[in-house]
């Protein structure tokens, strides 16, 4: 005989994976137009035009911020860091979920 647990925080818990999941997806998707620009992906392409359309507007305030003087350096500084803020946040917001 099994016995399932209930518990009120099962949900929050829950809850909390899926922002972190979230923030995850968020984070990968920046890392992979990151990738798609380093190794000179073609920009006509579709795959990368629909890459580029969820980047953009992820990276929020980030583009732009540094400018290096490299064009591949600053992508990858000003991108990442909005990888690692979408890391950041999540898992914040997943603790916060999961108290």
């Amino acid at each position: 005989m099994s016995r399932w647990r209930t518990s009120t925080r099962s949900g929050s818990y829950t809850a909390a994976r899926v922002i972190h999941g979230v923030g995850a997806v968020f984070a990968l998707i920046e890392v992979i137009y990151i990738l798609m620009n380093l190794f000179g992906a073609n920009p006509a392409n579709a795959l990368f035009k629909f890459i580029q359309q969820l980047a953009e507007p992820l990276a929020l305030f980030f583009p732009g911020l540094f400018q290096l003087g490299n064009a591949n350096l600053d992508l990858i500084v000003n991108y990442g860091l909005a990888a690692v803020f979408w890391l950041v946040v999540a898992n914040l917001l997943a603790r916060v979920v999961a108290r």
